[in-house]
């Protein structure tokens, strides 16, 4: 029984856990934040199915239906239940050709990819960290708000120091957390070609969900949802979902559910939820004609969140990937392998084959 310690609980993180598990070794799983799942993270309430983190996932992913089968879930994936996406130039909405929304909202998926739509569960998204969660529970050791500091060799094993100045000893370690913790933890032990990736850029975004009666919506909402010219982006509003039609079961049959998208500027962190529902529907009201105001929000931010993959990242990442080789230390996650749940599943996949 070899001793794994796995560094992030997000998506892939919990996904090699779960591999390594099954495969018969000993996992311990650190988490900084108190719960699992990082950026899949579903709300259920009053009969609404809110979306903080990622809606779904690139709709031909065979990555996600193994995974999901194995999980036993693969019966709750369900697709998109319309295709059409609008753009919004300041002034008036218009059909978008297939794909063409996500070129414009520069979604880092293979181009065949675009115009198929995504996937999702019965449930939302968070229905799969939820079975991963499950199927680990008593057979991983789960550290929550434990931040780890950094990895050490000691002997042929890795010491891994964390908070508050405790450390264990492992025969393999796999990293799934952003770019500059990755730099933290590795520096120490791999210098250089680790603290490159201190470099790695970022975006930020803050979604609002709102909740209106369907009556109040002076629009088919026919569609996903509309993406914003990049002339017309007033405060940071980049697009709007049409959740409640995009997707099964998001709504109340009266109800429609629309998710605004942001990328926050500089002077918008202190921004309360209040601020932030209220811009929402000011963005909301230039492109829809609301007859009334929201009954209900949800507020999501996602500070520095999303990874930017150019070619210096990509070259960096396989730089101390290279440093990494069989030394028993792999990444996982978005913030190496491509952005998106597929990319991440895959990458945690190839990092429990690397780790086995």
């Amino acid at each position: 029984m070899r001793r794994i310690a796995v560094i992030g609980g997000g998506l892939a993180g919990l996904v090699v856990a779960y591999r390594r598990a099954a495969a018969g070794d000993r996992v311990v799983l650190f988490e900084a934040e108190s719960r699992l799942g990082g950026q899949l993270f579903t709300e259920r309430t009053a009969g609404f199915i809110v979306e903080h983190g990622a809606e779904g996932f690139v709709a031909g992913s065979e990555a996600v239906r193994v995974l999901a089968r194995a999980l036993g879930i693969e019966s709750d994936l369900t697709g998109q239940l319309v295709t059409r996406s609008y753009g919004f130039d300041g002034r008036n909405l218009a059909p978008l050709k297939p794909g063409e929304a996500g070129e414009l909202l520069g979604f880092q998926v293979a181009r065949r990819e675009l115009g198929k739509g995504i996937g999702s569960f019965r449930d939302g998204m968070g229905e799969l960290s939820d079975a991963l969660a499950s199927a680990i529970r008593g057979t991983v050791v789960e550290r929550l708000g434990v931040h780890v500091d950094t990895i050490r060799a000691s002997g042929s094993a890795w010491r891994v120091e964390y908070e508050p100045g405790e450390a264990d000893e492992f025969d393999a370690v796999a990293v799934s957390v952003t770019a500059s913790s990755t730099a933290r933890v590795l520096t120490c032990e791999f210098g250089a070609p680790a603290l490159a990736l201190e470099r790695a850029a970022t975006l930020s975004s803050v979604t609002v969900s709102l909740a209106y009666a369907r009556s109040a919506v002076d629009h088919p909402l026919d569609g996903t949802g509309f993406v914003v010219a990049e002339a017309a982006q007033d405060e940071g509003f980049r697009a709007c979902t049409f959740a409640s039609s995009k997707l099964p079961g998001r709504a109340p049959a009266d109800r429609a559910l629309l998710r605004v998208f942001f990328r926050p500027g500089e002077n918008d962190h202190g921004l309360s939820d209040a601020d932030w529902s209220a811009r929402a529907e000011r963005s909301l009201r230039r492109a829809l004609r609301l007859h009334t105001s929201f009954e209900r929000s949800w507020v999501s931010r996602w500070p520095d969140a999303l990874p930017v993959f150019d070619d210096a990242h990509r070259e960096r990442v396989a730089t101390l990937e290279a440093a990494l080789r069989g030394r028993g230390v792999a990444l996982a996650g978005s913030a190496f392998h491509g952005s998106g749940i597929d990319a991440a599943v895959k990458s945690a996949e190839e990092a429990s084959r690397v780790l086995s």
